[in-house]
């Protein structure tokens, strides 16, 4: 959902997928809380996942960079900002709120980042004659290059689509984001007003006949590609199965936006909160269903992790391998 690559560098990676050869991918369209990554708790017990949910993705690199003990340190800091009420128990509900903290942090700290680079005046807004100049500057100023990036990549939809969801996003129509409309711009999933915009693109996107509805072909298309006409892998066949059983409400064999939304914007799943339950079931010791500081540190490895130990043992590993 984030429009934060460049035209050129979406470019360059396409370029680069041209020489490896088209992959097939399962491509994931179901919203979740930002940056819970759409995989399933690992078997492993390498707890990234946890790490990821309970941190967020850049904070987790920087755990992973400390020694044990100082990441133990710092989890224990962590967990007296997350017990609210000072009563010394972390309950579910806190450490749900904390995870959507989380969550959010780093939607409005990707914003920032960026920031700069769309404020051209430095007026603190954003204009969409700035947006459109320094995202798609270059190529309107060189057509004859934009018009084959428009043949090969479809980015003759991509300027009329960010204007069409900028406007929705401008909620005071003065056609200039401040953060939080630019912040929306930029994760509409995570703005009621704005997932209309999200159904609709995800809809453009998927819907290859044009006939404003998605069927089942053009589901599993977006997600599976065959390379030499085998056999479809097992997990196609699921999704098959899922578009009939549960993609497809009223069974007319293709989905509308109704459909598409309680697709990819369950109402009956909260990540943020089946992860909270996760984290307390599986270091809750004396199973009175709330943490204590004790416990989590005990299992500190489960929410923090370090992975300083490991890269010591990989350097005497490979120098004694020499």
């Amino acid at each position: 959902m984030d429009r934060l690559g460049s035209v050129r560098a979406l470019l360059l990676l396409c370029a680069a997928a041209a020489v490896h050869g088209k992959p097939t991918l399962r491509k994931e369209r179901v919203i979740h809380d930002p940056e819970l990554f759409r995989q399933a708790h690992e078997d492993n017990k390498s707890f990234q996942y946890d790490h990821e949910a309970f941190l967020g993705k850049d904070e987790a690199k920087t755990f992973d960079q400390l020694t044990p003990e100082e990441s133990k340190d710092r989890l224990g800091k962590i967990v007296d900002r997350i017990d609210g009420d000072a009563d010394g128990y972390i309950t579910t509900a806190e450490l749900n709120a904390w995870i959507k903290r989380v969550q959010k942090r780093y939607v409005y700290e990707n914003v920032a980042k960026v920031w700069t680079d769309y404020d051209l005046d430095k007026d603190n807004k954003i204009s969409w004659d700035e947006y459109k100049q320094a995202t798609y500057g270059y190529y309107l100023s060189n057509p004859e290059e934009f018009e084959e990036a428009r043949d090969q990549f479809s980015f003759k939809k991509m300027l009329p689509r960010d204007e069409r969801r900028f406007q929705t996003a401008d909620l005071n129509g003065d056609l200039a984001a401040d953060r939080e409309e630019f912040t929306s711009f930029l994760h509409p999933e995570e703005f009621e007003h704005m997932r209309d915009i999200v159904v609709l693109e995800t809809l453009e996107d998927i819907d290859r006949n044009g006939d404003g509805h998605v069927d089942e072909d053009e589901y599993i298309a977006d997600m599976f590609a065959h390379e030499d006409g085998g056999p479809e892998p097992d997990w196609v066949k699921t999704e098959r199965e899922q578009f009939s059983d549960f993609r497809d409400l009223n069974k007319d064999g293709k989905m509308d936006q109704d459909e598409i939304r309680h697709w990819i914007m369950p109402q009956d799943y909260d990540h943020a909160q089946a992860e909270a339950r996760h984290l307390v079931y599986e270091s809750d010791q004396d199973k009175d269903q709330k943490l204590t500081k004790e416990e989590i540190l005990e299992n500190w490895n489960m929410f923090v992790g370090s992975q300083a130990t490991n890269y010591g043992e990989d350097l005497t590993r490979n120098h004694d391998e020499l």
